[in-house]
C-alpha cells in the first residue's frame, strides 16, 4: 500500500473507466438517435444513465474503501486536490462560455440589430427594420411571443439567501471536523443538505410558474433560451453537490473521516461554495440587471 512504503498507490484491475466509456457512449448514442427521430432513442438514453450511475457508484465506493483501508499516502491526496482543482475550474470555464453568450446577446446583439452603434449602422436596416433593442426580449418580429420575467426579489432572492446561509452551514460542519465533534458535524451537514434540497424545490416551482403562467420558455428568444440555460444548469450543479454532500453526511454518521484526513469532505464543500458563487452571479446578472 502506498501509506506502508511511501510510493504511488495504482489501482489493478479496475472495470469502471471502461463501464464509464459504454455508459457515455450509449447514453451520447441515444440522444443522436433521438435528434433524428428514432423511437428507440429514449430507451438507449435510460441504459446509459442506469451504466453511468452504477460505475460512479461503484467506482467511489472503491475509492472509499481504499481511501478506509489506508491505501493512500500525502502523494495521493496532493494528486486528488489537484484533480478536484482542476475540475472546478472547467466547470468555471463551463459557466463563463453562458455568461459570455448572455453578455454579447445583451450588450453586442440585440443593440446591433436594433441599429445602435457601428456594428449595428448596416445590420439593423437590413435585417430587422423598426426593432427596438430592449432588454429582456422575444426576439425580432417577437419571434418568441409575449412572455413575463422572474422579479428578483421574490424566489429569486429567497434563493440567494438559502445558498448563502448553506455556504455558511457546510462551514460550520467543516469546523465541527476539525474540532473532532462528530455530532455538530453531521447536524450541519443536514441543515446544508435540506437547504439544498429546499433550494432545488423553489426552483422547480419558479420554473413551473415560468412556463405555465408567463410563457417564458426555451423559446422564447434569446432571453428564455439564456436564463434556462443558466439557472437549468446550475439547478443541475446544485442537484449534483447536494448528492455530493448527503454521500459525505452518511459517511460522517458512518465514523469515517478524522480531523487529519478528510478531503472529500472538502472536496464537496469547495464544490458547494463554487455553486454559490456562481448563483450570486446569476441573481445579479440574470435576475435583478
Amino acid at each position: 500500500m502506498a501509506a506502508a512504503n511511501g510510493g504511488y498507490y495504482v489501482p489493478h484491475g479496475t472495470k469502471w473507466p471502461i463501464m464509464g466509456s459504454i455508459g457515455m457512449f450509449t447514453l451520447l448514442g441515444g440522444f443522436a438517435m433521438l435528434l433524428n427521430g428514432n423511437s428507440s432513442a429514449n430507451w438507449i438514453m435510460v441504459a446509459g444513465t442506469v451504466i453511468i450511475v452504477v460505475m460512479i457508484i461503484g467506482w467511489f465506493g472503491t475509492v472509499i474503501g481504499e481511501s478506509e483501508s489506508g491505501a493512500y499516502n500525502a502523494q495521493v491526496d496532493i494528486s486528488f486536490r489537484q484533480g478536484m482543482l482542476w475540475f472546478i475550474l472547467s466547470e468555471v470555464l463551463f459557466f463563463a462560455a453562458f455568461f459570455g453568450a448572455l453578455f454579447y446577446a445583451r450588450i453586442y446583439s440585440v443593440p446591433w440589430l436594433a441599429g445602435e452603434g457601428a456594428g449595428g449602422m448596416m445590420t439593423g436596416p437590413l435585417l430587422w427594420p423598426g426593432f427596438e433593442g430592449t432588454w429582456p426580449t422575444n426576439g425580432p418580429g417577437d419571434i418568441g411571443g409575449t412572455f413575463g420575467t422572474i422579479p428578483a426579489f421574490g424566489i429569486p432572492f429567497i434563493n440567494t439567501v438559502i445558498l448563502i446561509s448553506s455556504g455558511g452551514t457546510v462551514t460550520l460542519a467543516h469546523w465541527a471536523l476539525k474540532n473532532n465533534d462528530r455530532g455538530k458535524l453531521c447536524w450541519w451537514l443536514f441543515v446544508t443538505v435540506a437547504l439544498g434540497l429546499l433550494f432545488l424545490a423553489l426552483q422547480a416551482y419558479e420554473f413551473a410558474y415560468a412556463y405555465g403562467d408567463l410563457n417564458l420558455t426555451l423559446g422564447s428568444g434569446v432571453y428564455g433560451s439564456t436564463f434556462f440555460m443558466l439557472t437549468g444548469f446550475h439547478g443541475l450543479h446544485v442537484t449534483i453537490g447536494v448528492i455530493m454532500l448527503l454521500v459525505m453526511l452518511i459517511r460522517s454518521m458512518r465514523g469515517h473521516f478524522t480531523p487529519q484526513n478528510h478531503f472529500a469532505f472538502e472536496a464537496a464543500a469547495w464544490y458547494w461554495h463554487f455553486v454559490d458563487v456562481v448563483w450570486i452571479g446569476l441573481f445579479i446578472f440574470v435576475y435583478w440587471f
